[in-house]
């Protein structure tokens, strides 16, 4: 037995990418899995549902599997989500915010309904997952809450590419730092994760670069690797950091990263935040 079995884990956006490849990751230390994500249909350029996610994740080696559709902009489906969640495994552990929507243009290719899903589902939705999750978590043993997002840097760079994109994340990113010490008393950790590179997913596929940008990537198993020995730290004293994904399996020892490339004949591709 691991200590990660029988751990109820909540992961927003894990029908496919990041999401999955934590689930997947935690499942096979035998951890009950929800997967809350929208898309329960397929589509030709998002893999996966979270059907799909749910079958690969059971044969993981998960302890339970519990597949929801989600979407997080929206409270009164948190709330149902959450609740359900509680009521088929019997609490929440560890929360990982992973659902993000990206969106890189600039101020005046932006338009009102692409800034508000970037804002509703990074910020708000981030905020409202934490705070639904928050009474069951301060029952839990270890809790931590994980989002996927970067590091604050205040350089007017990484406002000026995609001001809308990086508010949106940079949101993300105060509600780990903030969470992080408003729940010190409880022993509930809150602590943000990024990639050094970028990972290879749909959105990289279909909106940042396609191929060129693939092959140029990492997969998704070093930001799964990296939140595994995160989630493993003591929540009361593992807390408020920003972590990159390299840098967490360093401090492991971990030091050949070429296993981790799509292509390691290619030069890799910092991330955008990096």
């Amino acid at each position: 037995m691991t200590m990660f079995a029988n751990k109820n884990v909540f992961i927003t956006g894990a029908s496919r990418g990041i999401g999955k490849a934590i689930a997947l990751r935690l499942a096979k230390e035998g951890a009950n899995i929800i997967i809350a994500a929208k898309t329960t249909e397929p589509n030709p350029k998002l893999d996966g549902t979270i059907f799909t996610a749910a079958e690969e994740i059971t044969k993981a080696g998960a302890g339970k599997v519990l597949p929801l559709q989600l979407d997080i902009r929206y409270e009164e489906n948190i709330a149902k989500a959450v609740q359900t969640a509680v009521e088929a495994l019997g609490g929440i552990d560890i929360l990982i915010n992973n659902a993000s929507a990206i969106s890189l243009t600039t101020t005046e290719q932006t338009e009102a309904k692409r800034y508000d899903l970037m804002h509703g589902i990074n910020v708000r939705g981030t905020f409202f997952m934490s705070k639904a999750c928050i009474p069951f978590l301060k029952k839990a043993v270890n809790p931590h809450i994980l989002n996927l997002s970067p590091p604050l840097n205040m350089d007017a760079q990484w406002f000026g590419k995609h001001l809308a994109y990086t508010m949106s994340k940079y949101g993300m990113s105060m509600v780990a730092m903030g969470l992080a010490e408003e729940l010190k008393p409880h022993r509930i950790a809150a602590n943000a994760l990024w990639p050094k590179t970028t990972i290879a997913t749909a959105a990289v596929q279909n909106l940042l670069g396609g191929d060129f940008l693939m092959q140029r990537s990492r997969t998704a198993e070093i930001v799964a690797d990296a939140a595994y020995y995160i989630l493993q730290r003591p929540s009361y004293q593992c807390t408020g950091n920003f972590f990159i994904d390299e840098e967490v399996l360093q401090a492991e020892g971990i030091t050949d990263f070429a296993h981790y490339a799509v292509n390691p004949d290619n030069k890799l591709m910092p991330d955008l935040f990096i």
